[in-house]
Order: structure tokens, then sequence, then C-alpha cells
């Protein structure tokens, strides 16, 4: 049988199949057509890819990003730093509201050939409207919230709110509350930044349901996830219990590797890895990428394979997307990433400025996104 593309000569590693190991891919009509014994596909591809000393792993997905460019001096551009960086799928956190959604739509999601999804701000403007977008709540609308994601629900998958002092001020816990009650409404989860006090942490975690996202999970600043002995806070442990998932987002401030070191030595582990990445800080660091993202929690103690599920089928199951995205199974969306794990020291940099030497560092190589071949930069 003649494929399109046949991928030959890597090492696969597909968390969903419990899959590590020599395979060829093949590839037609943009869909994975199989995955097969080294070899047994060899001839068969209109379009072969050497994959010889890459991981063939399902394509990437960035669960936190900001790809809106219209918000001025913050919004990346989707495909630098999705399909050209090795990841296929990008989620926007909150950039946009329910008022300028389709202008996102149109700029930042039709544009691009990376896969753009979108976590919907609460607030009506998203950033657009500032980053203190959730002090005033009459600017929060939960009916056309609620609506708007009617209207998109393969590109809406969930709602924002940005629950730290600077952006709620006055307003405490109450943008959360109207975040949630649409977001039970709209059947979606909710996804919750978390930084400075006020509203204290104990207050956000409580409100959290199973499915919802904590973001910034593991940032340095007082008021996190660890009490001052080290101990994991007691309402964390309750939010782990009913199922609330915490993710890295880990953007210009919202990252540590003592806090992440502490955490995982209580067992406390990212459900998903994701970059927070904009302008300043896929530009001038710390963030860069989502490989280099990966990189820091290899270095932390993060097997290969622990990175590549919390960048592939972690967040596909957070976007209700599992059978299709994250996966190399055959039938779903031609989405691959080709990564090499390159033996050089590297300085790496949290949020805080304490820096981890590793002594390799994970690059893209290659995206396949729907089954078209982009050489990453």
């Amino acid at each position: 049988m003649q494929h399109d593309l046949v991928i030959h000569g890597g090492t696969v590693i597909d968390p969903s199949a419990g899959r590590r190991g020599a395979y060829d891919i093949a590839v037609s009509d943009g869909k994975i057509a199989a995955v097969a014994q080294p070899g047994s596909l060899a001839g068969t591809g209109a379009q072969e890819l050497d994959a010889s000393g890459y991981y063939a792993v399902p394509g990437l997905i960035d669960l936190h990003a900001h790809v809106f460019e219209s918000v001025e001096g913050m919004g990346a551009r989707a495909d630098t730093v999705g399909v050209l960086q090795g990841v296929t799928t990008v989620v926007d956190a909150g950039s946009s509201g329910e008022k300028n959604f389709e202008r996102f739509l149109r700029d930042s999601v039709e544009k691009n050939a990376t896969d753009v999804k979108a976590w919907l701000n609460i607030s009506s403007l998203g950033l657009e409207g500032g980053k203190s977008e959730l002090k005033n709540t009459a600017a929060l609308h939960m009916d056309r919230t609620v609506e708007r994601i009617a209207q998109f629900p393969q590109i809406i998958i969930g709602i924002k709110a940005r629950m730290s002092g600077s952006v709620v001020q006055g307003s405490g816990v109450e943008p959360l509350r109207i975040a949630k009650a649409a977001a039970r409404r709209a059947r979606v989860p909710v996804m919750a930044h978390i930084g400075n006090a006020p509203p204290a942490l104990s207050e956000v975690l409580d409100l959290l349901e199973e499915g919802d996202v904590v973001t910034h999970a593991f940032h340095g600043k007082p008021g996190g996830i660890l009490a001052e002995d080290g101990r994991l806070i007691p309402e964390a442990r309750a939010a782990l219990d009913r199922g609330v998932l915490l993710d890295v987002g880990h953007g210009s401030a919202s990252f540590s590797f003592r806090v992440m070191e502490q955490a995982r030595r209580l067992g406390v582990h990212p459900n998903s890895i994701s970059t927070d990445i904009y302008l300043d800080n896929w530009r001038s660091g710390p963030v860069y990428s989502q490989t280099l993202t990966m990189t820091k929690l290899l270095a932390l103690g993060y097997s290969l394979e622990q990175v590549v599920e919390m960048s592939t089928l972690a967040p596909a199951k957070v976007l209700k997307q599992g059978d299709r995205l994250g996966t190399l199974q055959e039938g779903t969306p031609a989405d691959i990433t080709l990564l090499k794990l390159v033996d050089e020291p590297a300085e790496l940099v949290d949020a805080d400025g304490q820096t981890l030497t590793a002594q390799q560092v994970l690059k893209a190589g290659y995206a396949v996104k729907d089954g078209a071949v982009v050489l990453c930069k």
C-alpha cells in the first residue's frame, strides 16, 4: 500500500499506547495509517523522513500560551511558538474574551498551521482590556461567555480566570465564582492562574472541581501550594484528592526549581507541562520554548516518558480530545513531533533566576501537522 509519508529509523514514544521502541510510522490523507515494525514500510512512502537519532512522539501540546497578536507587546504568532518549535497544538490561555473572540479566531486560529484552541477569559475583552481585567465584575458577562463557548465548542475548551491580586484587585474570588458558574453551564473546565495574594490560594482552591486546572502551580512566590515548613497546604491536598489538575505554566515569574523539587519529594507532580509563552519570554527567556521547559523537568528528575506524557496525552485529556490528540493511534490526525536528546551541558534558569545545570537538552527537529512536514527552527 502506498502512503503519503513514511517516518522510519526513529524511536517511538507513545504514552497513549504504552509504546516505546523502534517503529516506522505511515501517514495517509493527514492521518496515522500505521505504526509498524522497522523496515516493514520501506518503499511505501511518496515522501520518506529519516528519523534516525530522533524520538517520534505524539505532537506536543502547550496547554498555556498567549498567541493573540492583537494584545500589544504580548501575543506571539502561533506558528512561531507552535509547529516551528515542534508544538502542533497550542492553547491560548485567556488572551481573548467573548467580545473579541471572533477576531482572535480570524487572526490567530485561521491564519496558522498550528492547531490553536482557547481558554476563554471570563472578562469580555480578555488581556486586550489590560492586565487588571477582573477588577470590575461588571465586565464579566456569564451569559455571553456561555453562548460563545456553545458557538465554538471545538476551539474553546474552557474558561480562564487569573486569580492574582494585581488582576482582581478588590474583586477577591468573585470572578472565579462567576467563571465556575459559567463553566458548569457550558460543561467545560476552568483554568485558574495563581500568583500573589489576595485572594488567598486556599480560597481559590476550595472553588475548584475535578478536571479544573491550576496553572503556575509551582511558582516561588509567597502563599503558594507549599506552607512555610515545606509541607503541602491542606487545601492543595484536598483539591488534588477531588481531581484538580496541576499545570506548570512556566512564564516569566511562575516556575521555581525549589518548589518543584520539594513538591516532587512530597509526591506531588504536574499533570501537564506548559510554557505561558508570550513575546517577551520567547525572545529573552527564561521560557523560550516547550522543549526547553520539558528539559527543565528532565533535569529535575522526571523521565523522558513522563515529560512526553505531560506534554501530549495529559493535556489532550484536559482538552477532552485524548481520542484524537496526544496519540499515535491509527486513524488519528497525523500530529507528530521528532525530538532529539542532545548531549550538551546547559545552564537552565527558572522564573526566580535560580539555575540548574543539565547535561542533556531536548530539541525539536521536525513537526508533522496533519501529515505536512515542518522543519523546526
